[in-house]
Parts: structure tokens; C-alpha cells; sequence
């Protein structure tokens, strides 16, 4: 998933959000553009896998612009957005193991 494309899925389900919070319908799942509901494991599973993609590109465009084949504006791109996918990545992994802190100060 790109930037973009995420930016765009978040709008909509703070939209369908405030819809269903003023009572005019809507459910935040559905913005997603009709997606199902997913467990945690896939949306875990789909950021590495989002990350990996992502960086094997930019190794791609790298070897291109060696070659000749790419040019500096595409080789920093490519690196920004798997810069931008790690950043992600860490930030959930950060927040996974705060919850998971929290969970065990919890007393019994």
C-alpha cells in the first residue's frame, strides 16, 4: 500500500466515522472500500509484506540507476517510500510491545 493509498483509506473511515457517530448510517469497516474485517495477524503480516515489497523496489531502481537504466529523482523516491514503510513498521512494532508492557503491569 502506498502513502497515498493509505492517506485516502484513513479519510475514509474518519468519515464513515462521523457519519455513524451523528446517526446517519455508515459503518468504518466498510470505508476501507468494502473490505473485510481483518485480524491483527494480517494487517502485522501485510505491513512486513508491505515493507519487503517496498524495499526489494528500491533495491531494484538502485541497481537500475547503476546500470543507467533509472534516474536520481526515481532512486530517491524509492528510497523515501521504503524509508517511509520501515518507519511504519518500527512505529507498529513500538505500540505491540507498549500494549503488550501494559498488559503485564496489569495486576491479577
Amino acid at each position: 500500500m502506498t502513502p497515498l493509498g493509505a492517506a485516502k483509506t484513513y479519510a475514509n473511515i474518519a468519515q464513515q466515522t462521523a457519519k455513524a457517530a451523528t446517526g446517519q448510517g455508515g459503518n468504518a469497516l466498510d470505508a476501507a472500500g468494502g473490505a473485510t474485517p481483518q485480524s491483527f495477524a494480517d494487517m502485522v503480516s501485510g505491513a512486513v509484506n508491505d515493507a519487503t515489497t517496498q524495499a526489494q523496489k528500491a533495491d531494484q531502481v538502485s541497481a537500475a540507476a547503476v546500470t543507467g537504466q533509472a534516474d536520481l529523482v526515481s532512486v530517491v523516491t524509492s528510497l523515501s517510500e521504503t524509508e517511509l514503510a520501515m518507519e511504519t513498521l518500527v512505529g507498529l512494532r513500538d505500540r505491540v510491545i507498549g500494549a503488550y508492557e501494559q498488559i503485564m503491569r496489569m495486576p491479577i
